[in-house]
Formats: C-alpha cells, structure tokens, sequence
C-alpha cells in the first residue's frame, strides 16, 4: 500500500493517506463526469466509493465516458465503473448501485461526501435536498459544449441559485467532462484529505470567442 501510494504520501504524509481509508463517498452518475471521476478518485485510497446510475452504456457514450469501450453497450454503467475501480487499486471497495437517486438515498447509506455526476438540475436539486436534511456537503458540477460549472456545496442553496427545469443538453466535448471532473475530484480530495476547501462559491469556466480560458467565481446564496 505504501508503494502503491507513494506520490500522494510524497504530497500530504502517511497519517493522511490512511485516514483516507476510512472514508465513504456517493458518486451519483456514472457517465461523462462519473467515469473520469472514478478514475480520479477510484485509485486515490478513498476506502468506499458507491457508484450510482440506472442507465446503461450506448455507442454515442464512449467518445466522453472514458470507463468505457466498444464492446460495452448494453451493461450498467455503475457496474462497470465499480468493476474499474477496484480493477486499479485494490485497497478500495466499489459498490454499484443500478437505481437512481431517489431509491439510493431511501438505502440511508451513510457516506462523509456526495459528489454530484448527473446531467440534470431536478435531479441536483434532490442531491441538495438529501444532503442538507443529512448535514452532508456535496460536490456539483456541470458540463456543455467547451464550459463548465463547479462549486463545494455546504450551508448554499442549490434551489435559490439556480431555476430548477428539465432541458435537453446540448453538444459537448470530451475534454470539458474530464476538466471539470478533475476540478470536482481535487475539491473531493482535498476535503476529505483535511486540507483547506473554498466552500459555497461557484465556478464558471468557459472559452471565450478568442479561445481564451476564462474562469470566474461567484458567491452562492445561503440556505
């Protein structure tokens, strides 16, 4: 294990890295942002990860949802995801959940952070609710054509920060799934690790006409 761990043991020490072991986390969507989120936090030691979807793969899938092949259409997402997972690091354990949000969270699974993978905000809008009757912080985060959204939710409201509807997505690119999920992950890592977290303030990432990055924050109104 201290072999396998070396570079992040390197980073924050030994005491850290096995706290880590203790900790559970929900990742709820196993797709875009929920696969690259395995891989980011799936060979971290984080010593429980509950991946959560009831949907299965589809060819137009793959090019964005890195956990998957040609070969795949047709089986669970969160299965697959979970099978990856302790497939890279055996001192995780990886449960699949094949349901959506609302019967995972009738299970009362009790987990240290929710992370947010879905692609919907009626959905988020659940998250925000569970989390807040639980005291639990949760990571949202969003994706669409080349921009993205991230924030640490704690004592913020996702209801007043955002208008709740069902719409369909639009385009996107593979690489503004894993930027974003890297950016949810090291947010993950680091509260989990201990290590200082900006909470309840709002990311935005985009590119500009120009092709410029630009990356603005904004306060999310409390609950």
């Amino acid at each position: 294990m201290i072999e396998y761990f070396h570079r992040q043991i390197q980073l924050w020490g030994k005491e850290r890295q096995d706290a880590l072991q203790n900790k559970k986390i929900a990742i709820i969507g196993a797709g875009g942002l929920g696969s690259s989120l395995a891989f980011a936090l799936g060979s971290s030691g984080i010593g429980e990860i509950h991946m959560v979807d009831f949907d299965t793969v589809s060819t137009h899938n793959i090019h964005r949802q890195i956990a998957f092949k040609i070969g795949d259409e047709g089986k669970s997402k969160a299965a697959l995801n979970a099978e990856l997972i302790e497939q890279r690091c055996p001192f995780v354990k990886a449960i699949s959940h094949e349901c959506d949000f609302e019967t995972f969270s009738q299970k009362n699974i009790t987990v240290d952070l929710v992370i947010d993978a879905t692609d919907n905000l009626p959905t988020r809008a659940q998250i925000d609710d569970y989390c807040k009757s639980k005291n639990l912080p949760w990571i949202y985060g969003s994706v669409e054509a080349f921009h993205g959204q991230v924030c640490f939710f704690e004592n913020s409201s996702f209801r007043d920060a955002f208008k709740i509807t069902s719409q369909t997505p639009a385009g996107i690119a593979a690489p503004i799934v894993m930027h974003i999920a890297s950016l949810q992950a090291n947010l993950a890592i680091r509260y989990l690790a201990g290590l200082s977290v900006k909470k309840d303030w709002l990311y935005y990432l985009f590119f500009n006409a120009d092709g410029e990055l630009v990356t603005q924050k904004f306060g999310v109104p409390k609950s």
